[in-house]
């Protein structure tokens, strides 16, 4: 990762401004702040679209992509200098909040109530061609709007992205060869829980004085993100299982085992999957879309002796990495708006059902709303109190105030569903420091 400092706020110079023409089109970015200036107070530009005719003449820039998991890394240059760069942090919650709500509705429709019967018909699955998780789609859809970002204030000409495929039977054995692939661990069993008594020996992992009855395949990490591999999954009677799990997926001490967790192949499993959805969603969108092999990107960044860094990467497929480095990068994270959630799982005496949502504003402000504190720094409310105490912190978590009154800030912007923060990037070539814009 680069090195960032942090500068004092109003030390800070704004190194690329991006214009629009009359007509909406983007134009090249330009460094002259002053004539921005001056163009705007003579109502001549309206922010960073001009409203008087131009001769639109652009350079050939080309976007670099580099997809990934948990995140992903952005460039846009021309031949002699990067225009604009940015890393982009991924959500990590949405495996973990779906099945805190499968598991919620799967509480309503058992035991006596029984209301909200399952409707095997009406399933989206089984509807929509191309359909996927909507943990995989929300990534998906991350990738395209910062895409999308790029080419709404820049002449991209070309776009180039970086979908790396990966063989999960390769990691777990890398001899095999031919027909073993086809010939898996669950080969000649019904299901995963068949080949996982078997496996066991039709014998309680737990306690040893179990009569081995009632026994059911249980998963070591959680009912929550685990997967249905067998190597995650163990034997249990069912008393044996409720004391290693409470009914909420978490330990609840009563029983320990000694269990070793093998790796997890969830991000290789997820870029096999959107590689393509991807791709060729990028491509309906802009025909002049192309992708590329990690191989060439790692060739390129030895060869021109760069550091490896996923806005680096993105430079170097986008057939410039010879450009000059941009001197300011965009640290994206994509957010959630609120909690689907409604009450609290836990009713409470006089069966009231405690609210598990904030109001929407506090004192005119929402969560993760952009403000400028008395000294000039800027962050994003991460936390509200109704007393009129706010937190406000940086996206990489420094914290700048614990608790400010909410009338000594100064609203900057609103929430977006990516939130952006800018930062000058530290090396021998540029003065070090961050902006806290």
């Amino acid at each position: 990762m680069r090195d960032y400092a942090r500068i004092a706020p109003r030390k800070i110079v704004f190194s690329m401004i991006y214009s629009m023409s009359k007509n909406g089109k983007p134009l090249m970015p330009t460094k002259r702040c002053g004539k921005v200036k001056r163009l705007i107070k003579r109502v001549k530009a309206k922010g960073v679209r001009l409203l008087y005719g131009s001769s639109c003449f652009t350079q050939p820039v080309a976007l670099g992509i580099v997809a990934g998991s948990k995140s992903t890394g952005i460039s846009a240059a021309a031949e002699k200098e990067e225009l604009d760069a940015a890393e982009v942090q991924l959500r990590a919650d949405k495996v973990d909040l779906l099945s805190t709500r499968r598991l919620f509705r799967h509480a309503r429709r058992s035991g006596k109530t029984g209301h909200l019967q399952p409707r095997f018909n009406s399933r989206i699955r089984s509807k929509h061609k191309g359909w996927l998780a909507p943990s995989i789609e929300n990534k998906i859809q991350t990738h395209i709007k910062t895409a999308s970002a790029v080419h709404k204030i820049l002449p991209i000409a070309k776009t180039v992205v970086e979908a790396a495929s990966f063989d999960i039977q390769k990691f777990r054995n890398p001899d095999i060869s031919g027909a073993e692939c086809q010939n898996g661990e669950q080969r000649g069993f019904w299901n995963e829980g068949e080949c996982v008594l078997f496996r066991d020996g039709h014998r309680c992992y737990g306690r040893k004085c179990c009569n081995n009855r009632m026994l059911r395949a249980h998963n070591i990490k959680s009912q929550k993100i685990g997967d249905d591999s067998p190597n995650d999954l163990i034997t249990l009677r069912k008393d044996c299982r409720s004391d290693y799990r409470d009914a909420h997926g978490h330990h609840s001490g009563k029983l320990k085992l000694n269990l070793k967790r093998r790796q997890s192949f969830r991000d290789a499993a997820f870029m096999g999957i959107m590689r393509w959805a991807f791709c060729n969603r990028l491509m309906e969108m802009y025909p002049n879309a192309d992708m590329t092999n990690g191989c060439i990107e790692k060739n390129t960044r030895i060869r021109n002796g760069l550091e490896k860094d996923h806005a680096v990467d993105a430079r170097c497929i986008s057939e410039n990495p010879t450009s000059a480095q941009i001197d300011a990068i965009y640290m994206q994270i994509s957010a959630g708006r609120r909690k689907r959630q409604l009450h609290k799982a836990t009713i409470n005496k006089g069966g009231k059902r405690k609210l598990n949502q904030a109001p929407k504003y506090a004192h005119g402000y929402q969560l993760f709303d952009k403000a400028r504190m008395p000294d000039g720094h800027k962050g994003f409310i991460i936390g509200r109190r109704l007393s009129g105490g706010f937190d406000v912190r940086t996206l990489d978590g420094e914290r700048i105030s614990s608790s400010i009154r909410y009338k000594k800030l100064k609203p900057l912007t609103k929430r977006t569903a990516i939130l952006t923060e800018r930062r000058y990037v530290a090396s021998s070539r540029l003065k070090a420091g961050v902006s806290a814009a």
